[in-house]
C-alpha cells in the first residue's frame, strides 16, 4: 500500500511539472521576430522566419522564401525591404523582397557582380553593395524608385595576394558606408581594407590606394564593427583570429593602433573567427570563434578604443558563424553552422557578459537579422 502511494504521488509530482511546463510555454510572448539565412546544400529551403520570446526562447514561424544559399541579409533603412545574397559559384545573385506584415514577397533578382557574393549592404539613399569573395569584387546596385532592384551598375575589381594559402588572389569579404560618401571593403585575400569613394551621379565607385591600409602578414580581414562617429574601426581578421584597432586620423585616413586576439592564451586548435559586433552603448565588442566555438567579450576603453577581454562564452554548438544582438541589446543569438542550432544568450549590460538561456533547431544557419 505504502508503494502504491508513492507511485501516484510520483505520478501526480511528473503530471503538476508537465502542466507547469505547457502554462509557461503558453504564456510566452514571442513579439519579436527575425529572419535568418542559410546554406541550402542540405536540408534547409532558404529564408526562414523565427521569434524570440520576452525570455528568450525562439519559435520557427515559417518558411519565408524558398532561396538558393541565401548566406546573408540585411534590410532598407526604412524597414520594409529585405536584401539577401545568393552566394553561388557561377554567378552569384542579389535579391530583393518586400517584406509585408510577417511575409516576404519577392520582387526580383541581379547578378552581384562575382562569384560567391557574402556580404550587402544599403544606405540612406539605396545604393546597395555586395562583396563577392570568389572574385575579389564590390557589386553596385540602386533600390529605384519603383521599388525594384536595379540592374548591376558598377563592379570595383580588386587585385594583390597575401602570404596564407588562402590569399592567392583578392576575397572581398564585407563592404560598409562610412561619412560623407566613402565606403570601406574588407579583402581577406589581398589582406587589405580598401577605401572607395562613391560617386551617385555616375554610380560607380572611385578607389583611392593611397589610403589603403594592410594588415599584418596572414591576418585575413573579414568583417569589420565602426563607431557610430566613425572614429574607431574594429577589423576582426579570420585568419590570425585577432582584431585590430583602427582610429581615425583625418578626413577618412585611420592608423592602426593595436591588435588583440580573439582566442584565450592557452588555446592551441584550429581557429578562424567569424563576426564581430559593437553593443549599441559602444561599451563591449563581442566577436565569434569557429574552431573554439566561443563568443569573445570585450570591454572597450571609450576614451582610446582598446580592449580588455572579459570572458569568452561557449556557444553550446559547432562553427559560429554569424551572430546577432537584439534591437534593445538584452539578447545575443548565435547562428552555429555545423551544428544545425541557433542559441540564445542573455546579456548583462553592466559587464557585458553572456547567460545562456536557450537553444533550438535550424538547418545550416548563418545569417540572422532582426
Amino acid at each position: 500500500m505504502k508503494n502504491s502511494f508513492v507511485v501516484v504521488l510520483l505520478l501526480a509530482i511528473i503530471f503538476s511539472a508537465c502542466n507547469h511546463r505547457s502554462v509557461n510555454e503558453n504564456n510566452e510572448s514571442f513579439k519579436t521576430y527575425f529572419w535568418l539565412g542559410s546554406y541550402t546544400d542540405g536540408n534547409s529551403k532558404g529564408i526562414y522566419q523565427y521569434s524570440l520570446s520576452d525570455s528568450g526562447i525562439v519559435k520557427l514561424e515559417k518558411l519565408a522564401a524558398i532561396s538558393e544559399n541565401p548566406s546573408f541579409l540585411t534590410k532598407s533603412a526604412d524597414g520594409k525591404f529585405l536584401l539577401v545574397v545568393n552566394e553561388n559559384s557561377s554567378e552569384g545573385k542579389v535579391s530583393l523582397y518586400q517584406i509585408i506584415n510577417d511575409s516576404l514577397v519577392f520582387v526580383n533578382s541581379q547578378i552581384s557582380g562575382g562569384e560567391h557574393p557574402c556580404y550587402i549592404t544599403i544606405n540612406q539613399n539605396n545604393t546597395v553593395l555586395t562583396a563577392n569573395y570568389s572574385s575579389g569584387s564590390i557589386g553596385l546596385h540602386n533600390l529605384s524608385e519603383e521599388n525594384t532592384l536595379s540592374e548591376l551598375l558598377f563592379k570595383e575589381l580588386h587585385t594583390g595576394k597575401s602570404s596564407h594559402e588562402r590569399q592567392q588572389g583578392p576575397h572581398a569579404h564585407s563592404v560598409y558606408f562610412l561619412e560623407d560618401d566613402w565606403v570601406v571593403s574588407a579583402d581577406l585575400g589581398s589582406n587589405q581594407l580598401w577605401f572607395s569613394r562613391l560617386d551617385s551621379n555616375q554610380s560607380i565607385l572611385l578607389m583611392n590606394d593611397s589610403i589603403k591600409i594592410s594588415l599584418p602578414e596572414g591576418s585575413g580581414p573579414r568583417h569589420l564593427a565602426i563607431t557610430k562617429a566613425f572614429e574607431q574601426i574594429y577589423v576582426l581578421n579570420e585568419l590570425s583570429s585577432t582584431i585590430t584597432l583602427l582610429q581615425k586620423d583625418s578626413g577618412v585616413y585611420y592608423r592602426t593602433l593595436q591588435h588583440f586576439s580573439t582566442l584565450p592564451v592557452n588555446f592551441e586548435g584550429e581557429n578562424l573567427a567569424a563576426d564581430i559586433h559593437l553593443s549599441s552603448d559602444e561599451r563591449f565588442v563581442y566577436a565569434s570563434n569557429r574552431g573554439h566555438n566561443s563568443i569573445a567579450v570585450f570591454e572597450r576603453n571609450m576614451h582610446n578604443g582598446s580592449l580588455q577581454l572579459v570572458a569568452h562564452e561557449i556557444v553550446r554548438g559547432e562553427w559560429p558563424r554569424n551572430f546577432a544582438l537584439t534591437p534593445d541589446n538584452s539578447f545575443l543569438l548565435v547562428a552555429n553552422q555545423h551544428s544545425n542550432n541557433i542559441v540564445v544568450f542573455k546579456r548583462n549590460p553592466e559587464n557585458g557578459t553572456l547567460q545562456f538561456v536557450s537553444e533550438t533547431e535550424a538547418f545550416a544557419p548563418v545569417s540572422i537579422l532582426f
